[in-house]
């Protein structure tokens, strides 16, 4: 590796999707690209949220020279409030991040410490060594950008969460001028967004889909709700119009909705919406009247419209007559939480509505016409596949062979690459991880918290207390806790038979060992295991307390 090489190494998003965070490397310097969260799943039980961890980069910490923030997607910025204190490094981003990061901020004591630069939309800034160019991008939230990131050493085109749209309706299109003009000064490396690579159509315009969500709900009788993420502001922008134009009022049931809207006023957006009405008023309207944006689409166990589905919010309830439209696509991951509200909506009576029915979504991500029309415009030496799954990204390496780019690299998490006019290697692999947020702190993913957590879901636990003098005499029966493997009414007689074992192997000990607390605690142990394991066939967590009197 030369010390002039430059360099990439993503540290979460390659290889998965979500918990986007890369590094490029140049002349001593690093820039950080994203610093987004992924969700928990049935593996980490009691984790809704993670974030890659910063190991690599904390250990030069002095070297950091800043974090671009690309867009207002949780998988891009979700991570700050729980990582920005132990890298306080600038940020940068345009207005629409920047004012969700505010918001996100504004009850914490980080806000007046923040070090967050607005740049403006189509702007640039200098960090370090590196020339930032901020592109406009049509994504499915404003203000999406795609970067130049200018070096001595050569351009790079970090290019995730975009799509090639004509009419985005809220925010700019993506500037098809500047980047062939970069194309046309030389790209080193293009380093570019797979998730949608095996669609082959594009991904749609936000104003088609317009006209058909309008079609769609004036069709509807009874209440309708559209389900979407509460950053999408020309989805909600459509749901405003679709009210106005089927005589309906417009309403905003979800927190996250509301700041975006607020936000999105702020940048100049929504300017010609008509008032959104609170869910307090929905009660008081006639049903064929209410035209709902609620957030929830994927299932979030705490979100508007699970509460909704499962009968438990305040102001909001659905019934036989009513619709629900789900305006977005499944994320990977989230298609067992989505299809058990899609369930429970059903068993209320209300009609179901998903891509799979009807034209109700278009993707925020390029398919394989426009990733090979951005191949021609930039013309790159190089390509490096991100944000997706391995499948995803080893089809657009082949994609883009196809497309008489030579030189590809996969760089999954941790693999730093060298990038240069002479080709692309491999030079090292980095340490990665995840932290998860457990309550109030981050924790290692793999560590004996979640580790200790996953073991007690699948067996249970057991505690045995046993009561004793210096002596080693037992002073009464040993104290049993079992949560998880028996049904104490149904199955006393087990219990029962695991406090007799427990005490039975205390009396076999040596005088000696009955005096020596880890020589109990180990004897009683073992006999609690053994017996449930006997018994149940369940090896529960098993912990003991030895108390002396």
């Amino acid at each position: 590796m030369n010390t002039n090489d430059l360099l990439f190494v993503p540290l979460g998003g390659a290889g998965e999707i979500g918990m986007n965070m890369s590094l490029y490397g140049y002349d001593g310097h690093w820039l950080m690209i994203d610093m987004g969260i992924g969700f928990g799943d049935e593996t980490t039980p009691g984790i809704d949220v993670m974030t890659p961890d910063p190991a690599f980069i904390l250990n030069q910490i002095d070297r950091l020279s800043g974090l671009v923030v690309t867009h207002a997607h949780e998988d891009h910025l979700g991570a700050v409030p729980y990582l920005w204190n132990k890298i306080r490094c600038p940020i940068y981003a345009t207005p629409f991040a920047c004012g969700l990061l505010r918001r996100k901020l504004e009850d914490s004591s980080l806000l007046n410490e923040l070090d967050l630069i607005e740049v403006p939309v189509a702007g640039g800034i200098d960090i370090g060594p590196f020339a930032v160019d901020f592109i406009p991008a049509a994504h499915s939230v404003p203000e999406a950008n795609i970067l130049a990131i200018r070096t001595d050493a050569g351009t790079i085109i970090h290019a995730t969460d975009w799509k090639i749209d004509p009419k985005p309706l809220i925010g700019k299109v993506t500037d098809e001028g500047a980047l062939r003009r970069l194309g046309d000064d030389g790209v080193l490396a293009l380093v570019c967004d797979s998730t949608n690579v095996f669609v082959d159509a594009e991904a749609g315009s936000e104003a088609a889909l317009r006209e058909s969500l309008i079609e769609l709900i004036g069709n509807c009788s009874g209440r309708v709700a559209v389900a979407s993420f509460a950053s999408n502001v020309a989805r909600v922008a459509t749901i405003n119009k679709a009210a106005a134009e089927t005589g309906r009022h417009p309403t905003l049931v979800g927190r996250s909705l509301w700041r975006s809207v607020e936000i999105a006023r702020e940048c100049g957006y929504l300017r010609d919406a008509e008032p959104f009405l609170a869910e307090q008023e929905i009660g008081f309207i006639p049903p064929e009247r209410v035209l709902m944006a609620v957030t929830g689409s994927q299932g979030e166990p705490r979100s508007a419209l699970s509460r909704i589905a499962s009968g438990s919010h305040p102001n909001v309830s659905l019934e036989t007559g009513d619709t629900v439209i789900f305006s977005s696509r499944e994320i990977p991951g989230n298609e067992l939480a989505i299809g058990r509200m899609q369930n429970q909506l059903t068993r209320l009576g209300v009609e179901v509505i998903t891509e799979h029915d009807g034209f109700v979504h278009v993707s925020g991500h390029p398919g394989r016409k426009e990733l090979m029309k951005m191949y021609d415009w930039i013309r790159p030496k190089i390509l490096v596949p991100i944000h997706g799954e391995l499948r995803h990204l080893q089809e657009q390496r082949r994609l883009a062979e196809k497309c008489q780019i030579s030189m590809t690299q996969i760089a999954e998490n941790g693999t730093m690459i060298a990038l240069s006019k002479d080709g692309v290697e491999v030079v090292e692999n980095v340490a990665i991880g995840r932290l998860a947020i457990d309550g109030r702190r981050l924790v290692p993913i793999d560590g004996n918290v979640v580790r200790e957590r996953n073991r007690i879901r699948f067996n249970g636990a057991a505690v045995a207390t046993v009561v004793m003098d210096s002596k080693g005499n037992l002073l009464g029966y040993p104290q049993l806790s079992i949560q998880g493997v028996l049904d104490e009414e149904v199955e006393s007689y087990i219990w029962d038979h695991v406090v007799n074992e427990v005490e039975e192997a205390v009396k076999r000990l040596k005088p000696s060992e009955r005096r020596n607390d880890d020589a109990v605690g180990e004897a009683a142990r073992l006999a609690v295991r053994r017996t449930l394991r006997e018994s149940t066939g369940k090896r529960p967590v098993t912990d003991v307390h030895v108390v002396r009197v």
